[in-house]
């Protein structure tokens, strides 16, 4: 899965594009199919640093984010929300109540 990395007013260091690509690999157990990734991080005014991450799904996009004093925290924040999404999304097709039982038919003899 190749993840794209963006950063506003903030270096992209090798520490953190590792960690990133270490939690987005993570999320490949749910065994959905990931046609891509975008992440993004900036840092805002009050020393905040922002993370927000897009995963392309088939069915769609997955989207989180999170805000935090270290961006660590927020990485990891944001990669916790897409796994609950991923799960939901893996998930959904056997949770489904509507549908009613089959009634059983009775054999004669």
């Amino acid at each position: 899965m190749k993840v794209n990395i963006t950063g506003k007013n903030i270096d992209i260091t090798s520490a953190i594009r590792t960690h990133i690509e270490s939690k987005f690999k993570k999320l490949e157990k749910w065994q959905v199919d990931i046609i891509g990734c975008q992440a993004t991080f900036s840092e805002e005014p009050n020393k905040h640093m922002r993370f927000e991450a897009v995963i392309k799904v088939p069915r769609g996009q997955l989207i989180a984010s999170a805000t935090n004093e270290d961006l660590y925290a927020a990485v990891n924040e944001v990669e916790q929300k897409l796994e609950r999404q991923l799960n939901k999304l893996r998930h959904k097709p056997e949770a489904r109540r509507a549908d009613k039982p089959e009634p059983m038919l009775e054999e004669e003899e």
